[in-house]
């Protein structure tokens, strides 16, 4: 039989997995080199993302398996070598993609509209928007999940003035059973909460994991949860650019990140980061909320004590919208201090008025909720019309 030839090899090596980023060897561009002598031996390079990768032994052994399944292959010889940066960047993309094309299945409905509100680093009350945007989406009429995904360093539930365990209930399937979400009627609407702080025994219990452990949890929160029918799920993200925000482009890459940020320009510089890891994850910058904007006294004079322009710097920067500026008012934190909603502590409140602007932004414009109703309506109206 004639040798094999070089698609013939490639096509045997799109079988090896990289047993880290989930993808065939060839399809990541690991694959530098291939060829075969007139005596049946194959030369194979692979390229490594580290020289020192502990996974060097598995991918060796899975192409020599693949390589000597092949008619007329007589030896082969598997050499390594290490990515380049820019190799090695291009790699961490082509995985990310992959990842992102091959989502794991969740309990969210797929008509859900998923808001994950992030930061770049703590302090700048990235909760808060997220608990008090909730609630304004929800005095709207909605139902909104609220997924604690600070594992760390949870806060929602004393926020939302929420105490207890969360428990189970058994799924439609009846074959296992599945965590039900924390229910908050909220105006005409709901939110659904699901927070570590609703599983811990104390909330003063520190969660000390490592980052694989943090990302399995917000997987599990995903996957064994009954969130049933959402019109929104806001994600309360923790800080910066670790496990879980790259766990989020795997397995939420339907999700829009809104990101917080305050008026300080240190901060907003910081705030890129996250911008540009959600675009590296495939996952779309829905806009910019700048938080602690300027502060006004009873007498009606306005400072901005902790400076000014940030939002609207990282949102130009960015491309993308300043959705709203929450301005420094004390009802805010005397909200989230005695667990109501701003919608219910002070609804009058200027920070009030702009949550409740910024919601309805959301909902009427930059993303709106998936109106099935509305598209089931029309198919029906269609389907009589055509049959008379």
């Amino acid at each position: 039989m004639p040798a094999p030839t070089t698609d013939d090899l490639l096509g045997a090596l799109r079988g090896v997995i990289d047993p880290e980023l989930g993808a065939s060897i060839v399809e990541l561009g690991m694959v530098q080199d291939v060829g075969v002598a007139d005596d049946g031996a194959v030369t194979v390079k692979v390229a490594l993302t580290i020289a020192g990768c502990p996974l060097r032994a598995q991918i060796k052994r899975d192409v020599e398996a693949r390589l000597r399944s092949l008619p007329d292959v007589t030896a082969v010889r598997v050499e390594f070598g290490e990515m380049t940066q820019e190799q090695r960047t291009d790699v961490m993309q082509r995985a990310r993609r992959k990842a992102s094309e091959n989502a794991p299945a969740t309990q969210v409905p797929l008509t859900t509209r998923v808001i994950a509100v992030a930061s770049g680093k703590g302090g700048v009350g990235k909760s808060s928007v997220t608990v008090n945007l909730a609630s304004a989406l929800a005095a709207r009429g909605f139902t909104v999940g609220v997924l604690d995904a600070d594992i760390w360093g949870f806060s929602v539930p004393r926020m939302l003035g929420v105490r207890g365990r969360l428990a189970a209930s058994a799924s439609a399937e009846g074959e296992r059973r599945l965590i039900s979400p924390h229910h908050i009627p909220v105006g005409a609407g709901a939110i659904e909460l699901v927070s570590m702080g609703l599983l811990v025994d104390d909330e003063d219990t520190a969660i000390m994991w490592r980052g694989l452990m943090l990302a399995k949890a917000l997987e599990e929160f995903l996957q064994k949860v009954a969130w049933g029918p959402l019109d929104y799920l806001l994600l309360d993200m923790p800080p910066g650019t670790g496990d879980i925000q790259m766990a989020l482009g795997r397995l939420l890459p339907q999700a829009h990140m809104l990101i917080v940020t305050t008026p300080a320009q240190a901060v907003q510089k910081v705030a890129v980061r996250v911008a540009d890891m959600a675009r590296r994850s495939y996952l779309t910058v829905l806009g910019v909320i700048e938080n602690m904007s300027q502060f006004t006294c009873d007498h009606g004079q306005s400072y901005a004590l902790f400076g000014a322009g940030g939002g609207q710097a990282l949102a130009d920067d960015l491309g993308v919208p300043l959705v709203g500026q929450i301005p420094l008012e004390p009802a805010v934190s005397a909200a989230n201090d005695a667990g109501l909603p701003l919608s219910v502590a002070a609804p009058g409140s200027a920070a009030g008025h702009e949550f409740s602007d910024i919601a309805s932004r959301i909902a009427d414009d930059l993303l709106p909720p998936v109106d099935m109703g509305g598209c089931t309506a029309r198919v029906l109206a269609a389907a009589k019309a055509a049959l008379g």
